[in-house]
């Protein structure tokens, strides 16, 4: 990346820094090479789901046992979001960016090298450990947008990191069907040491906005927990819709390998790009989350998941059923996290990284509790037990916005 953009940006996004409501536009070149950074990050975590059949023939596990290995990296992720990200209001993010990077070429290429399924499993953790780049990022963005752009600006970041998230499934299941599933996270590691040099140079200087000790910033997380009921509305309501996101997602190259499908991984990583149309709708959801209430776009978008649950129960055995439900899921989940993120980066400017992190990895403890039930839920009974389990989640979610609600009525009487 040229050093132009760099000398362009430091100097606003500074004055972003410090005020949290900087008067000019955030560079949109900036704006893109963030998104770009989370789309080929937080893909890691994500290249082993389309795959996961592939890697338990190799080493001869059951559903079951390959479905935790997938947990396994989200709960990786959880750790990495609750003891890693909060330093990034200690620290200087670009730093922080960079070691991450690196840190996580050396967990892509222990999946690759793995000999056994434990081996496999401690690298999918570390995997998950070291791929919070994203969630170092989104607060970083947030910081240098204006208060009139903030929704906007985490909307084009997010649509990144969907959109990351949706092609990992694609790209890994291309390349496992002809290379091999190895191939992939050796080809993953390779895009993370370029990845770290870009960042290295074309990120601005970034400066720290506490001075808390480390153990004062992790025990900082349950204060604000404690004070923030924005912060604990949108950490369950976001866990238990991301629980059922991950459920379909874990089982689905299983359940596409049996009757009447009969796929392989390549076609399973294909319903990546089916999700994209809900991915590239994030920039939108950003704006109207700046212009109305972001509380009642997260019901909406809720209900937009509920209804891609019942499409999956009732026609997932048909082909444009599956499609049209993953249309949806994605739109509703990406919904959910813009207008969840808008409010939460609202709180506090100078705690928006310990913000994010109760937020995240509340989010992602629902999204590993999703894979792992999602996985008994097929082992027990069948695309029926998944559903079932994504339904249930997705009516507790339901169950504790209308509960908020009606306080919030009852308040304002």
């Amino acid at each position: 990346m040229s050093r132009n953009l760099t000398k362009d940006v430091t100097s606003s996004s500074a004055a972003g820094i410090a005020t949290g409501a900087a008067a000019s536009r955030m560079d949109r070149r900036l704006v893109w090479l963030l998104a770009i950074a989370c789309c080929i990050s937080v893909a890691n975590l994500y290249y082993s789901q389309p795959i996961l059949a592939d890697i338990g023939r190799n080493f001869h596990m059951s559903v079951s046992e390959t479905g935790f290995i997938a947990t396994l990296g989200q709960l990786g992720y959880a750790s990495g979001l609750l003891f890693i990200v909060p330093l990034g209001d200690r620290y200087n993010r670009r730093t922080l960016i960079v070691c991450m990077l690196v840190a996580v070429t050396l967990a892509l290429i222990a999946m690759a090298i793995a000999p056994n399924a434990v081996f496999l499993a401690i690298a999918s953790y570390a995997v998950g450990v070291t791929t919070v780049v994203p969630q170092l990022i989104i607060p970083f963005a947030a910081s240098m947008a204006g208060d009139h752009e903030r929704g906007q600006v985490i909307g084009t970041v997010m649509s990144g990191l969907l959109i990351g998230i949706l092609l990992a499934r694609t790209a890994s299941g291309f390349i496992s069907a002809h290379l091999g599933w190895q191939a992939v996270y050796w080809i993953a590691a390779a895009m993370m040491v370029a990845l770290a040099v870009v960042m290295r140079f074309a990120l601005p200087a970034d400066r720290p906005r506490s001075s808390m000790s480390y153990p004062r910033l992790l025990h900082s997380l349950w204060q604000l927990a404690r004070r923030e009921p924005v912060l604990r509305e949108t950490s369950v309501i976001g866990g238990l819709v991301f629980g059922a996101f991950s459920a379909f997602w874990v089982v689905l190259a299983f359940f596409l390998e049996t009757p009447p499908y009969h796929y392989g991984s390549d076609v399973a990583g294909l319903f990546g790009l089916v999700g994209v149309a809900g991915a590239l709708a994030a920039s939108f959801v950003g704006r109207l989350a700046d212009k109305m209430d972001s509380r009642r776009t997260t019901g909406i978008a809720v209900g937009v998941v509920v209804v891609s649950f019942a499409l999956f129960w009732l026609t997932g055995h048909y082909l444009w059923g599956l499609i049209i439900g993953v249309i949806l899921l994605d739109l509703g989940m990406q919904s959910i996290q813009v207008s969840n993120q808008t409010r939460v980066y609202s709180l506090n400017p100078h705690e928006r990284n310990r913000l994010n992190s109760v937020y995240m990895v509340s989010y992602f403890i629902g999204g590993s509790l999703g894979s792992l039930l999602g996985s008994y839920g097929w082992s027990i009974a069948g695309w029926t037990g998944v559903c079932a389990v994504g339904g249930i989640l997705l009516v507790a979610a339901l169950g504790i916005y209308a509960v908020n609600s009606r306080r919030k009525a009852i308040a304002n009487v």
